[in-house]
């Protein structure tokens, strides 16, 4: 790998790009990562690393930034469960997956790896099992989730122009890395500073960010052009999550538990009490959303294609806190 060179992109959680680079470097290969903001994620990585500065909003910005690139690694999105109040969502996540994939395609790329979600899919359809073939969300899935599955639709244009792209699918992201911290880091640690006053029902399907970042390496050479691999892992309750924290700080969580119907009439209020104190909300009913998700969101084809293989959730949980101490 000593003469390719890879473009990275970021912008929203530094978590999986910075293990992503750290394992590429490892192998001796150039990497070009984009810088927006912060380079947190990038102090300490040794190899040939090229610091890049753009926005994937910027078209000339993304072509110059490909210039010289055999493959292109697409992570850059931005999360939300407070809707798009100013369009920002959508324009990072569908515009910039146009602009960064008319950059590769101009620029010869040979592989873009695009890091979607889970939420593409319709996972609160009622179906028994999600995987490869479930329907796309509607019109009535939040905006993130509607914002993931048009970014798709924009990549296959140019896929439909001769991009060689295979996408990937993660589930909710744990584990550490974590320089924000993440949405569910910070509620690792709220569990720890004995800061959360009561726990959701629900769950979700979580896996640990040295699979995905596994996935995607693998995705660069075994993923098929225009396929999409689910990269989830183990479903988890809130509840189970804060039991395995506490296996491992010894601190209990919170013995409250909030009835979903009493957390929805509540949202409203969560989310006036954010926008007034003008911090992140403790959760939306976009966040609901998803804890309602379907429980089986099959990995079997990225086991079978790209050898997928998620860790336990308890190894994952004790490793977040162990470089959370170590940080």
């Amino acid at each position: 790998f000593s003469a390719w060179r890879t473009f990275t992109l970021r912008l929203g959680g530094q978590r999986w790009q910075q293990k992503l680079r750290s394992i590429m470097l490892a192998q001796g290969r150039s990497v070009r990562a984009l810088v927006r903001a912060s380079t947190d994620a990038l102090e300490g990585l040794d190899g040939d690393l090229e610091l890049f500065h753009g926005d994937v909003l910027d078209p000339e910005a993304m072509a110059k930034g490909c210039e010289g690139v055999d493959t292109v690694f697409h992570l850059a999105a931005i999360i939300s469960i407070v809707g798009d109040p100013d369009g920002k969502v959508r324009a990072v996540n569908v515009d910039g997956v146009r602009n960064v994939a008319k950059a590769a395609l101009d620029a010869g790329v040979k592989r873009m790896v695009h890091v979607s979600s889970v939420h593409a899919f319709n996972i609160n359809s009622g179906a028994p099992t999600i995987n490869e073939e479930s329907p796309k969300v509607g019109p009535e899935a939040p905006a993130y989730d509607r914002s993931k599955a048009a970014g798709e639709e924009a990549l296959r244009e140019l896929i439909a122009q001769g991009l060689s792209a295979t996408i990937v699918n993660p589930g909710g992201v744990l584990g550490p890395y974590d320089f924000v911290p993440s949405r569910m880091g910070t509620f690792f640690l709220r569990l720890f500073g004995r800061r959360l006053p009561g726990l959701v029902p629900g769950g979700f399907s979580w896996v640990d960010v040295r699979d995905v970042v596994s996935s995607i390496l693998a995705a660069e050479t075994k993923g098929k052009v225009g396929e999409n691999y689910l990269l989830t892992g183990h479903w988890g309750s809130m509840k189970e999550l804060a039991m395995m924290a506490h296996e491992v700080t010894d601190v209990r969580g919170p013995a409250l538990s909030v009835p979903l119907w009493v957390a929805d009439v509540a949202a409203p209020l969560m989310t006036w009490w954010s926008k007034l104190t003008k911090s992140e909300p403790l959760y939306t009913r976009e966040a609901l959303h998803a804890v309602r998700a379907c429980h089986d969101i099959s990995w079997n084809k990225a086991a079978a294609e790209l050898g997928h293989n998620p860790r336990p959730l308890q190894d994952t949980v004790r490793d977040s806190y162990r470089w959370f101490d170590a940080h």
